[in-house]
């Protein structure tokens, strides 16, 4: 049920109240979960008036967007951290694997926002589009590991092949019939890079290309 927009007039004051409000749902979203998220709980939480988030949403869905936006850029930098802090191409894509899978883990909550905030199930999320999304890294960290002798259709379908997978593991790693290979191996973080490491992450020719 929508919140109903408040009458209340009474004037506000912040720096930027936009940014704001992104980010006292996004605590409310982290810490209480999507069910204690409304706009007045959104209001409240950052000190200001209950008509004041009106001012920038129109309804708790255009919130989430943005919210969600948010967590793709969060995402996005954590991935780079990671490509950054790599030896070589080839263990920049397992590196921002494990990045994509650890933020998951670490942020349940927007990361289902993330995925979830195409209301309309037809836009795709905002970290799969333009050249500055999490999606082009990948696509990018793809190509320079392959080199220039693989197609461009081969790097496009190594990207989905490593996305779906890397989504897969992040919705599986809380099982915890893992528990003994990650004892085994000694960390969460070795866990993950030896189950990238063995999904053929890598492009292989495609026929006709």
């Amino acid at each position: 049920m929508k919140d109903a927009a408040p009458t209340d007039n009474r004037p506000y004051h912040h720096g930027d109240l936009r940014r704001a409000l992104v980010e006292a749902a996004r605590r409310i979203l982290e810490n209480e979960g999507p069910s204690a998220l409304s706009l007045r709980a959104v209001a409240r939480e950052a000190g200001v008036s209950p008509a004041a988030p009106y001012h920038h949403f129109k309804d708790k869905g255009e919130l989430l967007d943005a919210v969600a936006h948010v967590g793709w850029d969060m995402l996005g930098d954590e991935m780079r951290a990671s490509r950054a802090a790599a030896v070589d191409d080839r263990q920049a894509m397992t590196e921002i694997g494990v990045a994509y899978v650890r933020f998951a883990q670490k942020h349940p909550a927007l990361y289902r926002v993330m995925y979830d905030c195409s209301r309309d199930k037809v836009a795709l999320p905002e970290g799969l589009k333009g050249e500055d999304s999490a999606y082009c890294m990948v696509q990018d960290a793809f190509r320079k590991a392959a080199g220039p002798e693989v197609s461009e259709m081969d790097v496009e379908l190594a990207t989905i092949a490593a996305w779906c997978a890397a989504h897969g593991l992040a919705e599986m790693s809380a099982f915890h019939q893992f528990d003994p290979l990650r004892e085994a191996l000694g960390s969460e973080d070795n866990f993950l890079r030896a189950v990238l490491s063995h999904m053929g992450m890598f492009p292989h020719p495609h026929p006709g290309c």
